[in-house]
Order: C-alpha cells, then sequence, then structure tokens
C-alpha cells in the first residue's frame, strides 16, 4: 500500500516535542504525518487534521511505509526518559539505533528533500562535565567521544550515520543536539520525567498534600541549561530549512543548579519545603550547559525563552495535572 503524499513527516509525533512540532507545522498550513509506537490514547497532543498512524517505525517495512510520499522527515522518534530512565535502561536506549537506522533508509529510498534528526547533548564527552562550574560544551567537544552510556553512545552513532548518508548518498541531513527540552504537556510523572517536569511536580504535590517536605536527587548542586519547548519547535525548522549539515547545540545558555530550580518553582508556589537528598539517586553528570557561539554565528539567533518564563508556564500546567490526577 502506498501512503498518501504529505509535506512532513514526523516520526515521534506522539512525543512531547513531536506534539507541540505538529501543531506548529499545521499552523503554516502543511500536511502532516505523525507517527508513534503508543496507543492513540498515550499521546501527548492529538491533533485533528493529521494523519495519525500507530507503528513501530523500528521494524524497516514500517518506516518505508511511513516514509513513502513525505517531502520532509523530522525523526524524534526514541525510546528515552530523564536520568533515571537513561541509567536503568541501557540496552533499550540502544535499541534505538533500529529506529534511526531504518528511518534513514527510508528517507534514502523515498528520495525525501530534508531529514532531520534530533540528537542530544549527551553526546558530549563527559570528562569535560564533572563540575557544576561548567565550561559551556562547544560542538566540537563530542570527541574523543565518551557519551553518556547508551542513549548518548546511540545518538552519537545515529549523527554520523546521519552525516554518512549526506555524503555517501546525497540525504540532505541537518542534526541538532538538544539540551533538556521542558514545557506543558510533558511528561512529569512514571518515571520518565525530566528535572523540570519532576520538580514541578513535586512542588505541586507539597502544595496540595499540605506537606511541605520534598526528595532531591543528588545534592542539588549539579547544574544544567534547559529548553522551553517553543525555543525547540523554531530552532529545529530552522535546521531543517538551513544549509548548515554539521551537528549544532540546540539549547539554552542559561546555567541553574537543582537547588535553585526548586527555589524558582517553590517561589509560584509561595512555599518554602525542606529538602531531603538522596545522594545514591541517578543524577547524570555534574554540570552541562549550552555554547550557543555555533548556533548564532549560522542561524543569527538561539533559544531565548527565560527560564523563569517557561517554568512558570509549566509549574501551572503540571499543578493542573497533578490536582487533576488526585481527583
Amino acid at each position: 500500500m502506498t501512503a498518501s503524499d504529505v509535506d512532513v513527516l514526523v516520526a515521534g509525533g506522539g512525543g512531547f516535542i513531536g506534539g507541540h512540532l505538529v501543531a506548529d507545522l499545521l499552523k503554516q498550513g502543511l500536511t502532516v504525518r505523525s507517527v508513534d509506537i503508543k496507543p492513540i490514547d498515550q499521546w501527548y497532543q492529538v491533533h485533528e487534521g493529521v494523519e495519525n498512524v500507530v507503528a513501530d517505525l523500528s521494524l524497516r517495512e514500517n518506516a518505508f511505509a511511513q516514509t513513502d510520499g513525505a517531502r520532509e522527515v523530522y525523526m524524534l522518534a526514541a525510546d528515552m526518559g530523564g536520568m533515571g530512565f537513561i541509567e536503568n535502561n541501557k540496552a533499550l536506549c540502544m535499541l534505538t539505533v533500529n529506529t534511526s537506522t531504518h528511518m534513514l533508509e527510508a528517507a534514502k529510498a523515498a528520495e525525501v528533500e530534508r531529514y532531520f534528526y534530533s540528537s542530544s547533548a549527551c553526546v558530549y564527552n563527559g570528562s569535560m562535565q564533572t563540575d557544576p562550574n561548567v565550561t559551556a560544551l562547544k560542538e566540537s567537544d563530542a570527541y574523543p567521544a565518551d557519551p553518556e552510556d547508551g542513549y548518548g553512545w546511540e545518538k552519537l552513532f545515529s549523527e554520523r550515520m546521519a552525516r554518512h548518508f549526506l555524503e555517501d548518498y546525497g540525504l540532505q541531513t541537518r542534526v541538532a543536539r538538544y539540551h533538556n527540552v521542558y514545557g506543558p504537556e510533558g511528561t512529569w510523572t512514571g518515571g520518565r520525567e525530566k528535572a523540570p517536569a519532576a520538580t514541578c511536580r513535586k512542588i505541586a504535590e507539597a502544595v496540595i498534600s499540605g506537606k511541605h517536605e520534598i526528595d532531591i536527587w543528588g545534592d542539588g548542586e549539579q547544574t544544567r541549561s534547559f529548553m522551553y519547548v517553543d525555543d525547540c519547535v523554531k530552532g529545529s525548522q530552522m535546521f531543517l530549512k538551513g544549509d548548515s549539515s554539521i551537528p549544532v547545540n540546540l539549547g539554552s545558555s542559561e546555567l541553574i543548579s537543582i537547588n535553585d530550580l526548586y527555589t524558582m518553582v517553590e517561589g509560584f508556589a509561595g512555599i518554602k519545603c525542606k529538602r531531603n537528598y538522596q545522594l545514591d539517586a541517578p543524577q547524570g553528570v555534574r554540570g552541562r550547559n549550552s555554547d550557543n557561539t555555533l548556533i548564532k554565528e549560522i542561524y543569527g539567533w538561539e533559544p531565548s525563552i527565560t527560564l523563569l518564563e517557561g517554568m512558570e508556564k509549566t509549574y501551572r500546567w503540571v499543578y493542573d495535572q497533578v490536582k487533576a490526577a488526585q481527583g
């Protein structure tokens, strides 16, 4: 069966970033096929006027069938989550290589015009991320290779595969290294949530329960930068349309410690919580930030939505989810 022609295929369209991307593409009047392995009722957002398909793109025949007729591809599909998930599911994360490989093969066969691959800051050399007062990571810091075990290795390998499909077959591949994307309509509970959503959930639960006490993974001094999802959606499309095929950071350069992130969200909630530090919990690298020199040089732009603005919107949304879940 031949699929209908569409402007854009979003692989992983039922996910957090995918849902926001599909919404934006729709606003532009583009025809979209959104594909995800999850049942539709588990999609983060389901949009009308989209060809919504449930399919496992790690299977070669599915990748080929769903890519057929697409002019452009955004490859966001991956088995991933926050640090707790990544550290405890390395084989699962590595198996995403099946999806990455088959989607590239399918894009080549379908002669798509542009192919965007979402890589990650987890590709960066771990030895450069041992200090909370981290020097921001520039693109060349991915080598010599020592990425996050499991998830980071798969991303780095798939980056290189995208490069070779461009060099050998002329497939126009574009690669972004995402740095900690957050925002409403994302995972906020269940083990795959990332730090911003987990922070919002814990503070919301403290407000609702009246028990102002929270657990924090690690000592809270680890640092990160977090990018609001609207900036991620804008930057991803900019990369896809651009002329640069090299992997480029897509992240905020606004560094914050996990302790300060909790303090910020406590401010939105109007409470102060007793903090219990879980020093044996997964906490990832000590410090990671995005060097945005290259993105500014190539695109004249960088993610600019402040953490204060983005986290307040995210907290309000997560609070509503927690309240609704508790009935």
